[in-house]
């Protein structure tokens, strides 16, 4: 049996996430030669491509699909197995901002996870729109940040998260309405301009029949009937249909997801909180 480097794997893992060599080069800091040549040197160990190369984005295989799960198991597990082992003892507070759409799918399990592994750190959640967390990481009224890329708002990549179009699935096509009826995030999410840019694209005419700064509101409508909301494909519940370009729909641009952190962040619960939140997001 070949040995799996846990640094290859979290190469074969970046690239996954980010479709892009170059992009996963970024996030595990490593020369864009280097992770191609890793990459392609334990393709060769295993006699199987992982990934399969186009000329701007790359997608694993099925034998990648099948390590990919493996591995991101296995880094993971490290991750934790040193938590338990060195950082036992943490104490402190962390506050984290995170919109809605987030803290609904991506968050649960990221602070059921780190609150196993550091049961003396609190933690406080803020949920507001990205936009409006902006100001809180410049003036520290939050330690981290785990939101959409807005302007006044930077940090970390973390990952590119795809939208969708949602409906219900038990009520007529409204997605053949025209002008279409969408519920949308207030101005000044990136959610929002980006659905409503690729109408405009398609030259598809719309009408905002509902706008709110929660996701529960957008949800409401939708599952109603009285809309389409074009959401972040891990904040669609499972009840809800998924439209597309099969449907005559346009595709959305994706979200960035980012971790922001605040001059007052310095400390360890809150350099161990981003460290999690890195590691599950970027599978």
């Amino acid at each position: 049996m070949k040995a799996l480097d846990l640094d290859v794997l979290a190469m074969i893992v970046a690239v996954a996430d980010t479709g892009n060599i170059s992009r996963a080069a970024e996030v595990v800091h490593r020369s864009q030669s280097a992770v191609s040549m890793q990459i392609k040197t334990l393709e060769n160990a295993l006699g199987k491509p992982l990934f399969v190369r186009r000329s701007r984005s790359v997608t694993p295989t099925q034998d990648g699909e099948v390590l990919l799960s493996f591995a991101r198991r296995m880094l993971a597990l490290r991750d934790e197995a040193w938590a338990a082992v060195v950082r036992p003892d943490v104490t402190g507070r962390v506050v984290l901002g995170v919109p809605d759409d987030y803290a609904s799918s991506l968050l649960p399990p990221i602070l059921k996870k780190f609150s196993a592994t550091y049961p003396k750190v609190e933690i406080q959640v803020v949920g507001l729109p990205s936009v409006a967390l902006a100001p809180m990481v410049k003036d520290g009224s939050v330690d981290l940040v785990c939101a959409t890329r807005v302007k006044g708002l930077s940090g970390e990549f973390v990952r590119f998260e795809p939208m969708v179009w949602a409906a219900s699935p038990s009520v007529h096509e409204i997605w053949r309405e025209r002008p279409l009826p969408i519920a949308v995030f207030l101005p000044g999410s990136v959610a929002r301009e980006n659905a409503i840019r690729s109408l405009e694209r398609a030259a598809i005419p719309y009408r905002t029949s509902y706008e709110s700064p929660s996701l529960m509101g957008l949800l409401s409508m939708v599952e109603a009937g009285l809309a389409i909301a074009p959401l972040a494909r891990c904040a669609v519940p499972a009840h809800l249909s998924l439209l597309g370009q099969a449907q005559g729909l346009p595709e959305i641009d994706a979200l960035e997801v980012i971790l922001a952190r605040s001059t007052k962040s310095r400390r360890p619960p809150c350099d161990f909180m981003a460290e999690k939140i890195m590691a599950e997001l970027r599978r």
